[in-house]
């Protein structure tokens, strides 16, 4: 059926929280923080840079699209095109990192390389492209501007108002959880701020990485973050279960957070087949899936010719972008078509 969704959006976000969203049919800007809020009533220019970027870009990619599509030799379907650009600001130094790639259903396609003025390709569709980008110099030099001396400015009129928020610090909540008494025992640390952080297995002191796996750090709904990481017990003695310890590591935090293994801190909705009752019983089992200073842009954009979007190529959106002791900013526009 249709969709919803408008043909070109642009987000900003800073620290992973988003800051403005930016919708081309209504043509204006909205701030999603109180902060952003007096960000935008004081600096006026900041609201216009963003509604002109999106008019701009919204046209831009689809140009691009196209390219890209001739060089797949594909004429119809539905395809994701992504940009991921900004920089990274260290706030002692004042060096500037900047950054520009593309991504092709979902996969990397070109890449910026500004030390050497020149376009990285990884696929041999590419190679073409890489050619023609390099030899626009005015291009190179309109986007070496915009990321080594727009961006890093614009972190600098972001920070004061965003500060509180991005230096924060909130600790996890950390628990053992475990689907069954045969299964790994998951240590899960949810709530977190920064996204700065660790979590590891050790015993008797010691890390270990035998029979540990660690999942990635992934975002909360809410701006805070989560993360995991399973301990194989099958093996571990009962009476050497309190020689092991979960320990979480945070940026801003002066002492870790140590949880040492314990059978009756564990959480679980396993029940013994002896515990079932007897007879027909009709139910199902609920799961619950556990899921710079940084300043972030992300623009995303939506084509469909037949004005419809497969359910799964929403699942391509965003694209994260995080240094520690960094200020970032980066831009991410998305294209289906």
């Amino acid at each position: 059926g249709k969709t919803n969704l408008p043909e070109f959006v642009i987000t900003a976000s800073m620290g992973k929280v988003e800051l403005v969203h930016c919708n081309i049919i209504k043509r204006e800007v909205e701030p999603k923080q109180d902060w952003a809020r007096k960000l935008f009533k004081e600096r006026p220019e900041v609201p216009q840079f963003y509604l002109e970027r999106c008019l701009f870009n919204q046209h831009l990619f689809k140009t691009t699209m196209d390219v890209f599509k001739k060089r797949f030799n594909q004429t119809e379907g539905s395809h994701v095109l992504q940009r991921l650009s900004g920089c990274e600001l260290d706030d002692e130094s004042g060096e500037v990192k900047g950054f520009e790639q593309y991504g092709y259903d979902g996969e990397d396609f070109i890449s910026l390389d500004l030390q050497t003025e020149t376009w990285i390709a990884p696929k041999t569709q590419a190679v073409v492209i890489k050619h023609l980008w390099d030899g626009d110099k005015e291009r190179l030099k309109r986007i070496q501007h915009m990321l080594m001396s727009m961006c890093p400015n614009w972190l600098k009129i972001y920070m004061p108002y965003g500060r509180s928020i991005l230096q924060r610090t909130e600790r996890p909540s950390v628990s053992f959880l475990q689907k069954t008494p045969s299964s790994p025992v998951c240590c899960h640390a949810t709530g977190f701020y920064p996204d700065r952080a660790d979590l590891f297995w050790r015993k008797d002191g010691e890390e270990i990485h035998e029979g540990v796996e660690k999942g990635q750090i992934l975002p909360n709904h809410d701006g805070t973050f989560q993360m995991s990481s399973e301990l194989n017990v099958s093996l571990i003695k009962h009476e050497d279960w309190r020689r092991y310890d979960c320990v979480f590591q945070l940026s801003g935090l002066t002492e870790d957070i140590v949880s040492t293994l314990d059978k009756t801190q564990i959480q679980t909705n396993w029940v013994s087949p002896s515990e079932f009752p007897v007879g027909p019983v009709v139910g199902g089992a609920a799961g619950v899936v556990l899921l710079l200073v940084i300043s972030g842009v992300l623009y995303r954009c939506w084509r469909n010719r037949n004005d419809r979007l497969e359910k799964e190529e929403t699942s391509n959106e965003g694209s994260k972008a995080s240094q520690e002791g960094l200020s970032s900013a980066d831009e991410q526009l998305i294209c289906t078509k």
